[in-house]
């Protein structure tokens, strides 16, 4: 059964959703309707609170708690390949898809990234245009600016 509970992130309250045992969603409240899901509690929502505490704090910098990704093959290719762009860093569209075997398939990367549903944790904020220039990202540029800063320690993060 998929439940779905809260987190207020320093950034905006969030939904996360879980089925068994792993973690299935994680966006912004306003981007997400739970409509006909319950509302529960599970040992896999603590764990990703104080993960996203220790992210925000600055002192995560690999999450640990467990995913139910839900994508076809070529999503969680691509996925998979978004939780080895190591914290603080970045890699093109282009980058991903040499690094899944198929170089061609950028804008399809693209996609992928547009399709994950469980962000933070699947760092699609980490992938920039060629030119290392922000491009798409579902919770608006402000915050995809936000994180990247956050992982590379600013100064000054941008507000939100």
């Amino acid at each position: 059964m998929r439940i779905f509970n809260t987190y207020d992130s320093p950034v905006g309250r969030m939904v996360m959703c879980c089925e068994d045992g792993g973690i299935t969603d994680l966006c912004f409240e306003k981007d997400f309707h739970v409509i006909g899901l319950k509302k529960g509690e599970a040992d896999v929502f603590e764990l990703c609170r104080r993960e996203l505490d220790g992210y925000f704090a600055g002192s995560l910098k690999e999450f640990t708690v467990p995913l139910n990704l839900k994508g076809t093959d070529f999503q969680r290719r691509v996925w998979d390949q978004l939780m080895k762009i190591p914290y603080g860093e970045t890699a093109t569209y282009q980058d991903i898809a040499v690094q899944i075997g198929n170089p061609k398939a950028f804008r399809a990367v693209g996609s992928a990234n547009n399709a994950n549903r469980v962000l933070i944790i699947v760092p699609c904020h980490r992938v920039v245009g060629l030119n290392g220039s922000l491009k798409g990202y579902s919770a608006g540029f402000e915050l995809k600016q936000y994180f990247i800063d956050l992982e590379r320690g600013a100064e000054s993060k941008t507000t939100v």
